[in-house]
């Protein structure tokens, strides 16, 4: 047991792994909450759960503004909540399976950016839709509505993958290869039309998450990298040194230029990594290398 909980400390928190720090929160989280919930009811009787009482109440987003006002902390904790096993665990899925060609090709320094990014403008679509449209204020759906689950924070990150690569192609059970722009449609549309269904508050968060993941890559191909800026202010800038031609040595970044990259993220996008040149393969290594933490 004690060897487990090595090995588990060490993938959370020593490997570097983003999407295992990630993974392993929720799990946790929902373990942690649901386990204690269920032992509560096994001596107080099923359904009466003053565990999950509080938790639904504090932890997941709320639509009210006056009541958002006392729960300011919820934009970030419902994403790491979930409503069920099969929510987590499709959840945690997508987000391993797209978060692994996501930082395949740009590193795993903007993973949790990403992911929190994704997850705070899917919440606040889901709060403005539910104070500003009609179908929404004329019943005060707000009073009463909340939003919980990482679905849109996955989003986000599903979305910027296929926008970054959107001919990379993957194996599905049961259907064979598929190109990733067409995994990202049929979710949109699907989100989309499931917004007159009896989920409205997610399907809204959920394309909330996919609209930031699509423009977080069309700016990064425009060399306006929002969530590697604000890493970039927390950590040293890395060096290496260089000899010159009188022998003496100087310090310089170890990164690519970031115009390179820009360039080699248009033509990725544009005409897939297979045709890049190995000097282009061997840059977007280094600059993966240089993001890496």
């Amino acid at each position: 047991m004690s060897t487990l909980w090595k090995d588990i400390q060490y993938k959370l928190l020593k490997s570097g792994n983003k999407l295992s720090l990630l993974i392993g929160i929720n799990v946790i989280v929902y373990l942690g909450i649901n386990i204690v919930a269920v032992i509560e009811q096994l001596f107080t009787g099923f359904g009466n759960s003053a565990v999950l009482a509080y938790t639904n109440e504090y932890l997941l987003l709320p639509a009210s503004l006056p009541k958002l006002l006392y729960r300011f902390w919820t934009p970030f904790t419902y994403m790491f909540m979930h409503a069920g096993i099969f929510h987590i665990l499709f959840n945690m899925l997508w987000l391993y399976w797209m978060g692994q060609i996501f930082e395949e090709y740009l590193g795993n320094k903007r993973t949790v950016g990403l992911y929190l990014f994704g997850g705070l403008a899917g919440g606040l679509l889901f709060i403005a839709c539910y104070n500003l449209i009609p179908a929404f204020t004329s019943v005060n759906a707000a009073a009463t509505s909340v939003v919980v689950g990482a679905s849109a924070s996955v989003m986000a990150i599903i979305i910027a993958t296929a926008t970054l690569l959107p001919n990379y192609t993957i194996q599905l059970i049961l259907i064979g290869p598929v190109k990733l722009k067409w995994i990202a449609l049929f979710y949109i549309v699907i989100d989309f039309l499931g917004i007159a269904g009896a989920n409205t508050g997610g399907e809204i968060a959920h394309l909330g998450g996919a609209l930031f993941g699509f423009i977080y890559i069309k700016q990064l191909q425009r060399g306006h990298d929002w969530i590697g800026g604000i890493n970039k202010l927390f950590e040293p800038k890395p060096k290496m040194k260089v000899v010159n031609h009188s022998g003496t040595t100087r310090k310089a970044s170890g990164a690519p230029r970031q115009e390179d990259v820009d360039r080699i993220l248009d033509k990725i996008s544009g005409s897939g990594y297979d045709s890049l040149t190995k000097q282009e393969k061997e840059t977007l290594f280094r600059a993966s290398n240089n993001n890496e933490g």
